[in-house]
């Protein structure tokens, strides 16, 4: 049994608490960190099964019988509380991103050299069955060599401008799945960014200095073009697609639903809109990423998602806010 411990008590630390509990086999949660603890979480963990709360997630790096944290606390303490886990001797799941500073980034990489600690960074949409089926179906050769990925990821609503203020901005925060996305479909890092985005549905997250609605063109290394659009707010709802095309032919996934429902009828043809967000459309997805990374600590294996992975999406993520601001083509090596 691998016993872990939860650093952050939010939205999506309970989330992987319940993913735990419920859906992954040979993991139990053991306890739950969060300097903001409230009497009404104590007792949500408590009537979840989990036998210990507290405000000092340091009580978890000591504990000797928990043998694996996952990292859910806000992003400015990631790369820090990592180095702290790695110290430790305790395996991490980091959601993403590990920072929004590369050279931070790169701390938490020569802390891991020469451990034995295994490192996972969060990604959950690798995980979604209708990504998965998209890069099998690309990495079988089925449409040949890859020319274009173009990926859509559009929000049912905004976030608020309190958020945006503390979020690193779109790029690195919402963007960012999707420069992992484009990695993971292209089986390849990207070499060059540019970005133009504006301010069509919230000036209040203008006010803050970010944008809500933008475009991104890569370049990368085996010689594909990908395309990523963004918006923060779709009327329909949770808009999740992606398609590649190559040589021979193209592979395309769309958005989940409900339920396949489509009405016929004089008056047209209609289907239900996607699932409304993120815990909706991805629960699956988060619970399978934490079963990969409790098997490759039971069978000492490579997590599927290394540091490196956390690495090149928030240097992407740069290159796209240096692009926007510069309004020229950025390459990645320019991002340290």
């Amino acid at each position: 049994m691998i016993n872990i411990g939860i650093i952050g008590a939010g939205r999506i630390g309970k989330v992987h608490a319940q993913s735990i509990t419920s859906l992954v086999p040979g993991a139990e949660v053991k306890a739950m960190a969060d300097p903001f603890l409230t009497r009404e979480t104590a007792t949500w963990a408590q009537n979840l099964g989990i036998p210990h709360t507290t405000e000092d997630y340091r009580e978890i790096l000591e504990d000797p019988d928990i043998d694996a944290v996952l990292i859910c606390s806000s992003t400015d303490t990631h790369s820090a509380i990592s180095i702290e886990a790695v110290q430790a001797g305790k395996h991490i799941f980091c959601e993403k991103p590990i920072d929004h500073d590369t050279a931070k980034i790169r701390e938490v990489i020569r802390a891991l050299e020469g451990s034995h600690v295994k490192y996972q960074v969060g990604f959950n949409r690798r995980f979604d069955h209708n990504f998965e089926a998209l890069q099998r179906t690309v990495s079988d050769g089925r449409i040949g060599s890859v020319h274009l990925i173009k990926i859509t990821s559009r929000d049912p609503q905004p976030p608020s401008p309190e958020y945006v203020k503390v979020s690193g901005g779109m790029f690195l925060d919402m963007t960012i799945h999707d420069f992992d996305m484009v990695r993971f479909l292209a089986g390849c890092n990207a070499t060059e960014v540019y970005a133009e985005a504006a301010v069509l549905v919230d000036p209040a997250i203008g006010e803050t200095g970010d944008v809500d609605t933008a475009v991104i063109t890569l370049k990368m290394e085996n010689g594909s073009i990908a395309v990523i659009d963004n918006s923060r707010q779709a009327a329909y709802g949770y808009d999740q697609r992606a398609e590649v095309f190559g040589s021979n032919g193209m592979a395309a996934v769309s958005n989940d639903a409900p339920s396949s429902l489509v009405v016929s009828s004089a008056d047209g043809v209609t289907g239900e809109k996607p699932l409304h967000f993120f815990l909706e459309r991805y629960m699956d997805a988060y619970a399978k990423e934490l079963r990969c990374f409790v098997q490759s600590i039971e069978n000492d294996t490579d997590t599927p998602l290394g540091v490196m992975d956390g690495l090149e999406p928030v240097r992407m993520g740069l290159a796209a806010k240096k692009s926007l601001l510069e309004h020229r083509p950025v390459k990645i090596s320019e991002i340290e």
